[in-house]
């Protein structure tokens, strides 16, 4: 069996998980290469108190042309956080490097809690929907799901129904999956939502108990080990469980450690073994092709 290949963009911040920090120990721990473009270089992420930022927008696509010539088939291009003027250089990069068995998957990464991120604006807004019309699976959170199809943020009190619609209007942008994290359908519960277009049963829920505390880059860590699963053709709601859990064990590893706390983000080093096996498990029990 040839080895699968994945391609991640986003940034990468030195000091504290989150971005490329995340997506390439734990997308290669499941035997996938992984190949990284860094869209930027952080001292640290954003939510110390100050930070440097080194801007790579330049090196994106003068990256990608040096490949020219070589067999650099991707299995899966997996996009995550991605500043200003970069969406749409990255929209070509995933154009000109896909093919007909390249699964793109996009994580638009923009806003939270209601929220747009500081510097970013609806035009930003404008260019992740391109984006994410390219993609195959989508995995906004509930505040960039509602941004991306014009829909008014109502924090906590939504019900089943506009849940629904929400799915339903990201996926009329044009990816067959779609996978809305951070949803709260009961109180003291957390999980994804999904619409599969490929599959008879197209909507679907899955959650757990939430934790009292927040942690930084469980959404990266979500989407890593998501196309991590996708990539050897788990079913969208296998990997979403297996996501899950593997996110679940991490956040219950970090609130062991009194010392260093949620800043520097979930330690999910302690259960990346625990990922694959689970992928393993999938695999066999499923049947499906490696």
């Amino acid at each position: 069996m040839a080895q699968k290949r994945c391609l991640t963009i986003q940034d990468y911040s030195c000091l504290g998980r989150c971005s490329l920090t995340v997506a390439l120990p734990t997308i290669s721990s499941c035997g996938i290469e992984t190949v990284g473009i860094p869209s930027a270089v952080l001292s640290n992420h954003t939510a110390f108190p100050s930070w440097t930022y080194h801007d790579l927008t330049g090196e994106l696509q003068a990256t990608v042309d040096k490949w020219a010539g070589f067999k650099n088939h991707f299995d899966a291009i997996y996009t995550g956080y991605l500043g200003n003027n970069q969406v749409g250089i990255v929209q070509g990069i995933v154009e000109k490097l896909k093919d007909q068995n390249t699964l793109v998957l996009v994580d638009p990464a923009f806003a939270e809690s209601g929220r747009i991120y500081p510097g970013f604006d609806q035009a930003h807004v404008s260019a992740m929907r391109k984006l994410v019309s390219q993609a195959d699976v989508i995995v906004p959170n509930f505040t960039e799901a509602c941004f991306l199809v014009g829909e008014r943020y109502p924090g906590e009190s939504y019900d089943e129904l506009f849940a629904n619609r929400l799915l339903e209007e990201l996926a009329a942008l044009g990816p067959k999956k779609v996978v809305i994290t951070g949803v709260t359908l009961k109180r003291g519960n957390i999980g994804a939502i999904y619409m599969d277009m490929t599959s008879s049963e197209r909507f679907g829920a899955y959650g757990a108990t939430a934790f009292p505390d927040r942690f930084h880059g469980c959404g990266d860590l979500f989407a890593s080990a998501l196309v991590s699963c996708l990539i050897y053709n788990i079913s969208l709601l296998s990997s979403i469980k297996i996501a899950h859990a593997f996110v679940h064990r991490s956040m219950a590893e970090t609130i062991k450690d009194k010392e260093n706390g949620a800043l520097y983000g979930a330690e999910f080093e302690k259960v990346l073994p625990s990922l694959f096996k689970d992928i393993m498990t999938s695999i066999r029990k499923s049947g499906v092709d490696e």
